[in-house]
């Protein structure tokens, strides 16, 4: 005898048997009892979700005779009479099923329609059902849109497809369109229960939940695992052999990666992922469970005991324990990294390197802590000057400052002097600050702060309260960011800026014609980088740098521009150095504004304390002025 795999021999045979889909069984359900059918339906979904199964039980719906050959249309067909026994056997004559991607053709489709004129020959409808219909041509799309629209009240059409955005919106709006949902992995997981349940295989819970989550929502794929698995294991299902078969990483692995992560043992995480190495099991895999993991325990600390779920689960008390471990932030840090590194494998030669180095980004970005650091780093980081120095009055000069300047992170020896607030009134603490800023502006500005020391005498012009905040301040170094791009051509165009005598004319005369777009292209270039050399009732001469913006065709547009805006002149244009253009007044205007709203953002006092207290930078160019 042959054998029916669980996917054929366990497919629904009526609605109460589907699982997961009970938003579209519902609305089924009540169109049929009440009798308000619809010409077309649409159903929509992943593979092995129901489409399928659900046209077939509709087609048994529609043309069920009941145990006595009297019944009618029902939502509950009988599946003993001979139009339901035919439909499941696929030898039905009036259900007719097309497989669009192999005949999507103009030809197929319309060998199909030619049946639409016949009514039918033993049931009660004609049911055509055309699977993946996007992949229909165009012509073929067209052939049946009229007969889509106006059937036969004998003919009703099931389309399905898996990918609802190829099928043309004419054809979509004349049926009536249901999503059937990927099922959840407990929906799977409580199927697969009965399923081998009544197979009579053994089977443990773990194994199910492995291969729940493997079927990614397809119960076609999970009733498909699971006759792999019943082979792979000899007739039994165990967590060890469905691991093997699957190649997932068992959760003992998953477990010391975050425990090792929130020790920052890196030496114990390369070993973990050498051992997943050498059994070879999948790196996506291990992500994938460390997600899972990480998620329960992110849940687990928003909600505490309340999160608990079956307390039979082993995994349960683990996950409660490193939940305790790991901070809440590190969490979510290490979920993020854990679900953008599955695409860094792909791209990476070896896939476990890629493993490594998305595993050991938590520790190079570990909240609260000082970035790995290599030898070299930490010889110099100990070369600088501790924070009392600084605070006895050492000179944080230029050897300091070129020390410092490689150094990524943060020295934790010059951070402001947090915990001397205990030790100075409230009301000289904005004293403090507001010294700190200007002396963090001044290192900024690549000058030679020093500050005072406790044995000077406060100045006359100052309180003594002041003077002696003053004496509390540390020096902090703030780091000067390369130019953009953006501001390296501004600055170098207003740095050859030099007012001339016409200039502040010219200039306003050209944005005069080019905001009112009196010049463009070409003449618009000639009267921006040109400069006014002199100006007479009938003639004004003009300079450039570049010989090809000295043009006739530009010299005759810019003269009618000019004349027609009032000045009737002549255009003479010769060709040397320019120091004064409307242009480079421009860029120099823009490189003030540029400038103004940089030290707006260095002096702010949130960006400073930012910047000293955890070693923040500006990223260079992204400061734009309004």
């Amino acid at each position: 005898m042959s054998y029916l795999v669980l996917a054929r021999k366990y497919r629904p045979r009526n609605f109460a048997e589907m699982v997961g889909q009970g938003h579209v069984v519902q609305a089924l359900g009540n169109a049929l009892s009440t009798g308000r059918l619809h010409h077309a339906y649409l159903f929509t979904g992943t593979r092995g979700v129901g489409k399928t199964t659900v046209s077939r039980i509709l087609a048994k719906s529609l043309n069920c005779q009941g145990p006595d050959g009297q019944g009618g249309i029902t939502s509950t067909p009988c599946g003993v009479c001979q139009a339901c026994t035919d439909i499941d056997a696929g030898r039905f004559v009036d259900y007719t099923e097309l497989d669009a991607a192999s005949n999507r053709g103009v030809d197929e489709v319309q060998a199909l329609l030619e049946q639409a004129v016949y009514k039918p020959v033993q049931g009660r409808f004609k049911v055509f059902m055309i699977d993946e219909v996007h992949m229909l041509t165009g012509h073929a799309f067209n052939a049946m849109l009229k007969t889509l629209e106006e059937p036969p009240d004998y003919l009703k059409f099931v389309l399905a497809t898996t990918d609802p955005q190829k099928v043309p919106v004419t054809v979509l709006s004349r049926c009536l369109q249901f999503n059937l949902r990927p099922m959840a992995p407990q929906t799977i997981f409580d199927h697969l229960e009965q399923v081998l349940g009544a197979e009579q295989v053994a089977f443990d819970k773990p194994s199910l939940h492995l291969l729940a989550r493997a079927a990614r929502g397809s119960m076609r794929d999970a009733l498909s695992l699971s006759d792999q698995a019943i082979a792979f294991g000899g007739g039994q299902l165990s967590e060890a052999t469905v691991r093997q078969m699957l190649g997932s990483v068992d959760s003992a692995y998953v477990f010391a990666l975050v425990e090792a992560l929130a020790a920052s043992l890196g030496r114990k995480v390369v070993e973990i992922v050498e051992s997943l190495r050498v059994q070879g099991l999948n790196p996506a895999s291990a992500l994938e469970e460390m997600a899972s993991v990480l998620h329960r325990m992110a849940v687990y600390q928003a909600m505490g005991d309340a999160a608990k779920g079956d307390s039979a689960d082993p995994m349960e008390a683990e996950v409660a324990r490193l939940a305790a471990v790991l901070p809440a932030d590190e969490t979510q840090l290490l979920y993020s990294i854990c679900l953008h590194g599955r695409g860094d494998l792909g791209l990476a030669p070896d896939e476990y390197a890629a493993l490594t180095m998305v595993l050991l980004r938590l520790l190079a970005f570990k909240p609260g802590d000082a970035p790995l650091q290599s030898g070299a780093q930490a010889a110099e980081k100990k070369s600088l000057k501790s924070a009392p120095e600084l605070a006895r009055g050492a000179d944080f000069g230029a050897d300091d400052r070129q020390a410092a300047a490689p150094t990524p992170a943060p020295v934790p020896a010059l951070r402001s002097p947090l915990p001397l607030a205990d030790k100075v009134p409230p009301g000289q603490l904005l004293a403090v600050h507001d010294q700190d800023v200007r002396h963090g502006a001044d290192i900024d500005q690549g000058k030679d702060a020093q500050v005072s020391q406790p044995s000077q005498a406060p100045s006359q012009s100052q309180p003594a309260e002041k003077s002696t905040a003053v004496h509390r301040v540390v020096g902090v170094p703030m780091r000067v960011q390369q130019e953009s791009r953006l501001d390296q051509t501004q600055s170098s165009a207003a740095a050859g800026f030099v007012e001339s005598e016409h200039g502040a004319f010219w200039h306003a005369t050209v944005q005069a014609l080019v905001q009112s777009q009196a010049v463009n292209a070409l003449a618009r270039e000639l009267a921006l980088q040109s400069q006014l050399i002199g100006r007479d009732e009938d003639q004004w001469i003009l300079r450039v740098e570049s010989e090809s913006l000295n043009q006739a065709g530009s010299r005759d547009r810019l003269s009618q521009a000019l004349q027609d805006a009032g000045f009737a002149v002549a255009l003479a244009v010769e060709v040397g150095r320019v120091s004064d253009s409307p242009a480079r007044r421009n860029a120099s205007a823009s490189a003030e504004r540029q400038q103004a709203a940089e030290r707006i953002i260095h002096s702010n006092p949130l960006v400073q304390t930012w910047m000293r207290d955890f070693g923040a930078k500006i990223v260079p160019g992204s400061i734009r002025p309004l």
